[in-house]
């Protein structure tokens, strides 16, 4: 792998963890609800939805929707 070539990947690779600059510093608020519910005896599913305003305390941001699911298993 050429040298320019593993620069650009790892500026690239940086570029999304680093503020764009224009920072307008908030609280972050957040509305999480979830439901759980009983598949089978053993077995267990849940799906949660989370309302983010001002997202990693940017006010310039959002807001954002994050939707998740979970399925539990014992044996």
């Amino acid at each position: 792998m050429g040298r320019e070539v593993l620069n650009s990947s790892l500026l690239q690779t940086c570029a999304m963890f680093r503020p764009d600059g224009a920072l307008n510093y908030g609280w972050e608020k957040i509305l999480e609800t979830y439901y759980d519910f009983k598949i089978w005896k053993t077995i267990h599913g849940a799906v949660d939805y989370q309302y983010i305003t001002a997202p990693a305390f940017n006010q310039d941001r959002g807001p954002v929707s994050v939707f998740g699911a979970r399925l539990h298993w014992e044996f």
